[in-house]
């Protein structure tokens, strides 16, 4: 058992990410079983969960002519245009069926301002926002995090980045994460990881 200063932060393991969902992550199901049974060496568990109102500004089908997967300038810099995806309380949302979601302390809801997207756990893409888990953390006095989840190359990088920057002790288990690699956006991101200083495990 870690100790309570050990965090598990399990990132975005919704239906859209899974096989079968909007923004499919190859294999995004087959880490749901490990990421159960790491659960239970940890006290203090968070999940994350995308959460986007209809007809957010990251949606490709908001832009005509866009098409998903392109990038464009937002007030805040280059962003990913997405299919709809995570729509709030739709199935798609929802947490993978199998995840086991009692064992979690908190729940940190992100993507829900219309105006801007959000891949951190701990800030929206403006790298200022806070989702307030920072501070949850702090008051738990937890100095350490191992995280896991979709995608290894989105979410769960500036996710690892910015608790980095923030002074966390951080660490990646890879076995546990699965990447969406868009045009080598995978390789990119375990080299910013590495340079922030996240243990890739």
């Amino acid at each position: 058992m870690h100790p309570d200063t050990h965090a598990l932060i399990v990132i975005d393991v919704q239906n859209d990410f899974c096989p079968g969902g909007a923004l499919a992550v190859d294999g995004g199901d087959q880490i749901v079983p490990g990421i159960n049974a790491l659960m239970e060496d940890f006290s203090a568990i968070v999940l994350t969960q995308d959460w986007h109102p209809f007809g957010h500004s990251s949606f490709a089908s908001e832009h005509p002519g866009a098409a998903p997967m392109s990038v464009v300038e937002f007030p805040y810099g280059p962003q990913v245009l997405w299919p709809d995806h995570c729509i709030q309380s739709s199935p798609g949302a929802a947490f993978h069926a199998d995840l086991n979601t009692v064992a979690a302390d908190l729940i940190i809801r992100k993507g829900f301002r219309p105006a801007i997207d959000s891949y951190s756990a701990f800030f929206e893409n403006d790298h200022e926002t806070p989702t307030g888990l920072e501070g949850y953390l702090r008051t738990r006095g937890i100095t350490r995090l191992t995280m896991v989840g979709l995608a290894t190359d989105f979410c769960v990088k500036f996710s690892a980045v910015d608790a980095a920057r923030l002074g966390f002790d951080v660490t990646v288990q890879m076995d546990l994460c699965r990447a969406i690699d868009l045009d080598g956006s995978l390789a990119a991101a375990v080299d910013e990881m590495k340079s922030a200083g996240v243990t890739l495990a």
